[in-house]
């Protein structure tokens, strides 16, 4: 992707008059895809919120670890769906520690920043035979399938790695034209359990107003009412709704627990330590499961 400066030369179909929740999260983790009108928007948060910084770094580090977890229990294949933009490693970076060559994976997002970003590193670093990213909407499950299915690199019909990781709390409302009702979140993942084959896992990680420390909930409320207000609604879970995302998937241990809490042993050495004094300043509930 070509950039000047600060500021990366938008792709084709990028809407800068309003905030991208995949930029601004990139933000937080460091990267640089991202426009002032990002910034803006995020230092307004961080101002007040600065915790908010090690909160997305902690449910990066988890999404780093579920990798390395699925990997070595066989999973050869990943669909991350809202995969964002590529900071802080991406899934074929941390599946390639622990199956070198093995692994293919298929990146997914809505965000055209993020697809172009995507392609332009994985040209570079990736293998187009091994990975590739797509841009499509998780609003329908059969159309984003079936484009994973022409690129080749992923067989849907072996089992699969599917991450969804920080998306589903962005409330999914049907598409622009259609009638409205109420949030899809819960019918799309359904959709996509069943479209896994057997042996496949499902992770998630989300966020809570549940459980957290009292002083947080104010933090919520202020994120809530920005990122309703900037055309990109949100929707906070609690545990048992986030837990029956997974369905009858069999919940691997140590279940739906804080992001830090999951699978500690699966940090490498060279992992930092998000700054949280208490696991519940995650705000974030994650876990994975499995098809039966």
């Amino acid at each position: 992707m070509t950039t000047t400066g600060r500021e990366p030369f938008p792709p084709a179909g990028v809407d800068l008059s309003r905030p991208s929740i995949a930029r601004i999260y990139d933000y937080f983790l460091g990267g640089d895809a991202n426009w002032e009108i990002d910034r803006q928007f995020a230092d307004k948060l961080l101002d007040d919120f600065p915790i908010l910084r090690p909160i997305a770094r902690s449910n990066r580090l988890f999404l780093h670890r579920l990798v390395r977890y699925l990997t070595k229990q066989g999973i050869r294949q990943f669909v991350d769906l809202g995969s964002g933009v590529p900071t802080m490693g991406h899934a074929h970076e941390v599946a390639e520690q622990v199956a070198p060559g093995e692994v293919r994976v298929a990146y997914v997002d809505h965000e055209p920043v993020a697809v172009a970003h995507s392609r332009s590193l994985l040209r570079q670093y990736g293998d187009e035979n091994r990975h590739t990213a797509i841009h499509a909407d998780l609003r329908d499950p059969a159309g984003l399938w079936e484009k994973i299915a022409e690129t080749g690199v992923i067989d849907l019909d072996q089992p699969v790695g599917l991450l969804m990781i920080a998306v589903l709390h962005i409330q999914q409302l049907p598409s622009p034209g259609s009638p409205p009702s109420e949030d899809l979140g819960p019918q799309l993942v359904e959709t996509y359990r069943e479209l896994l084959p057997r042996g496949s896992y499902l992770g998630i990680s989300h966020v809570t107003d549940e459980g957290i420390p009292a002083d947080f909930a104010a933090m919520l409320t202020r994120i809530k009412t920005m990122y309703d207000e900037s055309g990109s609604p949100v929707i906070w879970r609690t545990a048992r709704e986030i837990r029956e995302l997974f369905g009858n998937f069999r919940i691997v241990d140590p279940g739906l627990v804080w992001t830090p809490e999951w699978h500690p042993d699966e940090a490498t050495v060279t992992d930092e330590r998000p700054q949280l004094d208490d696991v519940k300043q995650s705000i974030v509930l994650a876990g994975a499961a499995r098809k039966e």
